[in-house]
């Protein structure tokens, strides 16, 4: 669940929404599984509304909005689906709307009281908001200071589950890699797991 910045040209982010969207489902260390399995936008034509409101492509503003969604079918959708839960793109694109639908992340923060803001929350307490709120801990990644800034920006919350898709703590195993690092660029920014320490900023304005 990704937001969409200021720091990025100025010809991307066009109509940003004010809300928490899917950034992708993403299945641990495997990438571009069946090459040969492209994305067929008509095999998700019942899932096009939903799709556009919840998924939308904020880093391009192409008309046309599939390029995102053949992107996240053919490097993490293909491998998903060596699981029967998610063996076609309508299925994969599905439960991926209904995992979103489910988590609710911006019901969640606005009931722990967590708004975008002027000011600066500490990730200590948006981290614990979560975890009460979801009963495991997803994983929060920054947007790392600009040049003579203190404070870090929120950029995406990643939600772990299990093979049954049942929520998880996002904890690598000792020695695991981190296949999802530096998955989003900003511009020629990096996302990056966020500071403990530093203050955090949840924009008010996401454009």
């Amino acid at each position: 669940l990704y937001f969409c910045f200021p720091q990025m040209s100025a010809n991307d982010c066009q109509d940003p929404p004010e809300y928490w969207t899917i950034h992708g489902l993403w299945p641990d260390k495997t990438e571009e599984c069946n090459r040969t399995w492209h994305f067929n936008v008509t095999e998700i034509k019942d899932l096009l509304s939903d799709m556009r409101h919840y998924w939308p492509d904020v880093l391009h503003s192409s008309l046309n909005r599939t390029q995102f969604w053949k992107h996240e079918w053919e490097k993490h959708g293909t491998c998903a689906a060596t699981l029967p839960i998610l063996n076609s793109q309508k299925k994969y694109f599905g439960k991926a709307l209904e995992l979103y639908q489910h988590v609710d992340l911006n019901s969640c923060l606005l009931k722990a009281g967590i708004k975008p803001s002027s000011s600066y929350y500490q990730m200590t307490v948006i981290k614990e908001a979560l975890t009460r709120f979801y009963g495991v801990t997803p994983k929060i990644q920054c947007l790392p200071p600009e040049k003579g800034e203190k404070a870090q920006t929120i950029g995406q919350i990643e939600f772990c589950f299990t093979k049954e898709l049942q929520l998880r703590n996002c904890t690598a195993l000792k020695g695991e890699s981190d296949p999802m690092q530096a998955d989003l660029k900003l511009g020629t920014e990096e996302l990056s797991v966020c500071s403990d320490t530093l203050p955090t900023y949840y924009p008010s304005q996401v454009q």
